[in-house]
């Protein structure tokens, strides 16, 4: 994996119209290798895109797909048809050996959630990651794959983690955005989109120049781009948008910059959640991805929740738990320890232990923090465990979840009973008994979209959540529902406001206007 100096950059707008008169789009990837070998590229995998491309000779789609994605050499005359080659090795992005010519650098065309976008030539979200060769994502053989020790200061492409987080990112037009920690710039690509000034920061300065390459490629404006350690390069600057995919690893040391944080346990996280409240303008959103320890005797809701920052609503959601040997083991992995000298990967493994060990830390959690500035007396601190699968992308999901924190916030029980609700759009109820039985042992609420949520709810909630189509009140479907079940009303609205809470918390219930205004 190559640190030497990477491609310049001013000539990337005629380099990008030639990728896209080839079809070197991500639609373009899909029809040329089949959904397979594309699926394949995704995990690292390039036999079956190899096989793929042999078929089509020497095609500009195929040559590019050998060049950029599978990293062959291919023919000169070849490369001439499918590229401005005389613009390319002058400004570095392929080198010349003999009658052939290789790429420096790992292109890969990308379509995000927002890929539809127009990025300013008429190509839509058609979008490229420069990242190290070799380094697309993180591969089934590691990055330290083929038998070399990864420098320190290799950058990565797209990844899942990456791709999470674009994903989750909340789809508000601001005025300006920080991606801090931006790696080979995907998510300051996203951020292009809808903020009017982007900031990147690294503590790496090649994934600097890699984001401005990438920004370039895909045809989005210039970003500012700064050198530093967490907040270090801003200074006291706040933002209405921060996104971060930082090097969460928990890890012995800082071995490999693009992962680990290179302090204790998970103290970068903390650090990191802790510190944006103070850079975060009124209304603002903060969204990170993180690993956290569970530790024994501590319970790892109260641990995340006490790095919320002062001020701050926040929704922490952990979708993945490891203990700590699958945890070692699979970072161990990404690093091609497993293809080192066994007895390295058996040192290796025992120091990954010996840390966990010293912090009684028994697993480690993974999922997503966001933060949004409100300055609330009493803020919402929603901490959960959710490791079903979801509805990317989620952040207008993100959105719904604190507008319906703020309704809540308002609305007293009382006032509670005198709203009006929708059922959310592709509910289902779900009745879960023993067959025959006259009536159901449990209701299940099962949302078909966004987080896909599922909870249970009595015969009452089931009715209540039914009848919801905006036209009553709460107070006055109980009421009915009361009459029904030969109920005391009274008692059945005292006891009922704290369920319609958690089905509007957790959105299968919608907060909607009076119907005559």
């Amino acid at each position: 994996m190559s640190t030497t100096s990477l491609p310049s950059p001013d000539h990337a707008a005629e380099l990008r119209s030639a990728l896209l008169a080839a079809g070197f789009t991500a639609d373009g990837l899909l029809d040329l290798l089949g959904a397979p070998a594309y699926a394949a590229l995704a995990r690292s995998e390039t036999v079956p895109a190899l096989r793929a491309t042999r078929g089509a000779g020497d095609a500009p789609l195929a040559v590019l797909v050998r060049l950029f994605l599978l990293q062959q050499s291919v023919p000169y005359a070849h490369a001439e048809a499918a590229l401005p080659v005389g613009v390319a090795l002058a400004d570095g992005w392929l080198l010349r050996e003999g009658e052939s010519v290789r790429a420096t650098v790992d292109v890969r065309p990308y379509a995000g959630p927002d890929a539809d976008a127009d990025a300013g030539d008429g190509t839509g979200g058609d979008w490229f990651v420069v990242s190290d060769l070799g380094c697309a994502v993180g591969g089934a053989g590691g990055i330290g794959g083929r038998g070399r020790e990864p420098g320190t200061e290799v950058v990565l492409g797209v990844g899942g983690a990456s791709t999470t987080l674009a994903g989750i990112t909340v789809p508000l037009p601001v005025g300006s955005a920080l991606d801090l920690g931006t790696g080979s710039g995907l998510q300051a690509l996203h951020a292009a989109q809808h903020a009017t000034r982007v900031t990147a920061t690294d503590v790496n300065p090649r994934a600097l120049e890699f984001t401005r390459l990438t920004l370039a490629l895909s045809g989005a404006p210039d970003a500012e781009l700064l050198t530093g350690s967490l907040f270090d390069p801003v200074g006291d600057a706040t933002y209405d948008l921060i996104v971060s995919n930082p090097p969460f690893v928990i890890s012995p040391g800082a071995r490999l910059t693009y992962r680990d944080g290179g302090m204790g346990g998970d103290d970068l996280c903390r650090t990191l959640v802790q510190e944006a409240g103070a850079h975060l303008n009124p209304g603002g959103y903060a969204q990170f991805l993180g690993n956290w320890q569970h530790v024994e005797g501590e319970d790892w809701h109260d641990r995340v929740r006490s790095w919320v920052p002062r001020g701050c609503d926040a929704w922490i959601v952990q979708r993945d738990v490891q203990d700590v040997t699958q945890y070692a083991e699979l970072w161990l992995r990404d690093a091609g320890d497993h293809h080192s000298d066994p007895a390295e990967y058996a040192r290796r493994y025992e120091a990954w232990l010996d840390e966990f060990e010293a912090r009684k830390t028994r697993s480690v959690g993974f999922g997503w923090i966001t933060l949004r500035r409100t300055d609330a007396a009493e803020p919402s601190i929603v901490v959960e465990e959710w490791p079903h699968s979801v509805e990317q992308p989620l952040g207008g999901t993100v959105l719904a979840h604190f507008a319906r924190q703020d309704y809540l916030r308002r609305h007293d029980d009382a006032s509670l009973l005198e709203g009006y609700f929708l059922l959310a759009h592709e509910v289902v109820q779900e009745q879960v008994g023993t067959p025959g039985a006259e009536d159901p042992e449990h209701v299940v609420l099962r949302q078909n979209r966004g987080m896909r949520r599922a909870t249970k709810v009595d015969t009452v909630g089931a009715g209540f959540a039914g009848v919801c189509d905006g036209s009553l009140s709460a107070g006055r479907i109980l009421d009915a529902i009361a009459q029904l079940v030969q109920e005391d009303p009274v008692v059945l609205r005292d006891r009922t406001p704290e369920a319609i809470r958690m089905l509007v918390e957790q959105g299968f219930l919608e907060p909607v206007a009076h119907p005559e205004g």
